[in-house]
């Protein structure tokens, strides 16, 4: 999926995000901003907004002299997930179709996005995610891939909502055991993207095989990938991506059998989808 004209400000907007959270001053706020609106002139839009992103966040983490731009807001996020668990396992416990909450788990903590341009309240969605239908419904479909999957990838997103994913993998491990789960992440801090550093502190690497993919984007982009992630992603039976960016970067489809799990936060996905900003997507190719 290539970058929208509307993708540009967005983007550019970016600039104003890392600012603030690194409580830049106004010199260096200046020079990020500059910064980024400078490289916007030569976007190319034969690239996805992750491709682009990428570019954008290691030239902002050059300039501010910080190679994880976000890691104080990601520990933040990764508390706040982390006093949801209990009540979630508890609703899990009760619930009578356990897939579909820890699918719709999975899928409301897709909005602790910090590059998104309309962000959400976690504990809101959290609210209203279990009364709230697919606005694309492939959740049978996917449940029949799983079913008939010997191996599956997930394809983690954000941190924070990586927690969720936590969940999800472990209610999958707990109905279907016999199956074989890889949990993949970004090679590099990238905008609050999950890496290996948070996988390993939630204890995924115990969970289940976890795997660096190399990108350096915000989403995985697969010819950014490293040997190892292309081969799984290439062979796997079925492939769980989560959220816009990994969307973005896999579509249009680069093979059958991926499931993309998301919570729509833009309009230029919104228009992809032929859908709503702030509807929730449950979509099998």
């Amino acid at each position: 999926m290539n970058i929208d004209e509307a993708c540009v400000a967005c983007i550019i907007n970016q600039s104003m995000k890392v600012s603030n959270a690194i409580n830049a001053d106004d010199e260096l706020q200046k020079k990020l901003t500059n910064s980024v609106e400078k490289m916007s002139e030569d976007f190319s839009f034969s690239k996805s907004p992750p491709e682009i992103a990428a570019d954008v966040y290691e030239k902002m983490a050059y300039l501010a002299n910080k190679a994880d731009l976000y890691k104080e807001v990601k520990e933040t996020s990764t508390k706040k997930a982390l006093s949801c668990v209990p009540a979630l396992k508890t609703r899990l416990k009760k619930s009578d179709n356990k897939l579909l909450t820890a699918t719709k788990i999975a899928v409301a903590g897709n909005v602790i996005d910090l590059a998104a341009a309309v962000e959400f309240d976690l504990d809101e969605e959290l609210q209203k995610v279990f009364h709230t239908d697919f606005a694309h419904n492939d959740f049978s479909l996917m449940q029949k891939k799983i079913e008939e999957a010997e191996t599956i990838l997930i394809i983690g997103d954000n941190v924070g909502e990586h927690i969720f994913d936590h969940l999800f993998i472990e209610m999958l491990k707990e109905l279907y055991p016999r199956k074989s789960y890889t949990y993949m992440v970004r090679g590099n801090p990238i905008i609050n993207d999950v890496t290996i550093l948070e996988a390993k502190e939630a204890g995924f690497d115990k969970l289940c095989t976890l795997v660096d993919s190399g990108v350096n984007t915000p989403g995985f982009a697969y010819t950014h990938a490293n040997e190892e992630s292309q081969k799984i992603f290439d062979e796997v039976d079925l492939v769980i991506s989560k959220g816009m960016g990994n969307y973005e970067c896999l579509t249009p489809p680069v093979r059958e059998g991926i499931c993309f799990l998301l919570k729509v936060k833009c309009g230029v996905v919104a228009a992809a989808l032929d859908k709503e900003v702030a509807d929730i997507i449950c979509k099998v190719v």
